[in-house]
């Protein structure tokens, strides 16, 4: 099955963030060796949780929202509940981690 990951963008994120109760947003670049290393744990995350959005902005693509959130490193993942940024996470991190954040927001 294929993840249910979605393309974000300065473009779509506010109405995605609109639509959706609970989006993690990965901050990444396709340069980025550890962004590489945490895409498959959260391509897994999407499948498992299908009430959450999980997206991947592209943040050499999309400057306005890495501005917005101030991404000074990547990945940085960003948690969003009801349009509102409650978490941040920079770096890799153990996909126990991360469910450990979703699970708290659901």
């Amino acid at each position: 099955m294929a993840a249910r990951t979605i393309e974000i963008t300065d473009g779509t994120f506010d109405s995605i963030l609109k639509d959706n109760s609970l989006v993690v947003v990965d901050c990444w670049a396709p340069w980025c060796g550890p962004c590489r290393m945490i895409a498959p744990v959260i391509d897994a995350l999407s499948e498992e949780y299908q009430n959450v959005t999980f997206g991947k902005l592209n943040t050499d693509e999309n400057l306005d929202i890495s501005r917005k959130f101030q991404i000074m490193a990547i990945p940085t993942l960003l948690f969003f509940k009801d349009g509102k940024l409650v978490e941040r996470i920079t770096g890799v991190v153990p996909k126990g981690h991360i469910e450990n954040m979703v699970m708290k927001y659901l």
